[in-house]
């Protein structure tokens, strides 16, 4: 298991509670892939109070290690819990990029759960000043004009190194191009994530 960025876990978690999370997102998987079950969420009951707690949380799927769906939030609005089981079953069967996970797949993929920071508006006077200010490997970016919505992790940086070829990326997720940083309409948000890999249960 893998953990990037600081040692210090958000929430307060243990390195027991990001195990139990992993057992959250397989469960979801199996009973989403194997049964169907497109809508269970575990008891919140048996949970320690940090874990039930609203978080923001994005699961990004690998199979034979290919990307194989990513799907978050990016507001907390769930208890942690509830919001990893619900994006590990969204990242396996509804991202439109990829086909949904098939259960001779299970044991071939590799699941990473990423915690987010609150967001945080970027001002900026350029797009020069705004690839300035953004930090390659730290920081998550967020643009946000009307009901358009672009969103890059940090992990992204490691495929992107160059500030601006990520940028241009954030926005095609918008569905626009470069320009929309100019639109005095855009915001820009940035924040971090504590992300964590468990992998493929084959591999291990």
């Amino acid at each position: 298991m893998n953990a990037r960025g600081t040692q210090t876990l958000l929430h307060g978690l243990t390195q027991t509670d990001i195990d139990t999370l992993f057992a959250i997102a397989r469960e979801a998987l199996h009973r989403s892939t194997l049964h169907r079950d497109m809508g269970w969420l575990p008891d919140l009951d048996p949970f320690p109070e940090r874990m039930r707690q609203p978080a923001a949380t994005f699961v990004t799927l690998h199979t034979d290690g290919k990307l194989h769906g990513c799907i978050g939030s990016v507001e907390p609005r769930l208890p942690l819990v509830w919001d990893v089981a619900k994006n590990a079953i969204a990242a396996a069967h509804h991202d439109p990029r990829f086909p949904p996970l098939r259960p001779d797949e299970l044991d071939r993929t590799e699941v990473e759960i990423s915690i987010l920071s609150p967001l945080q508006e970027l001002p900026y006077a350029s797009f020069e000043d705004l690839m300035a200010k953004v930090r390659p490997g730290v920081d998550g970016v967020m643009v946000a004009r009307g009901w358009q919505r672009g969103l890059l992790l940090p992990q992204v940086w490691e495929d992107l190194p160059d500030r601006r070829r990520f940028l241009e990326h954030v926005a095609l997720k918008a569905g626009a191009g470069p320009e929309i940083y100019l639109d005095p309409e855009t915001k820009v948000y940035i924040f971090q994530v504590h992300s964590f890999t468990q992998p493929a249960p084959m591999a291990r």
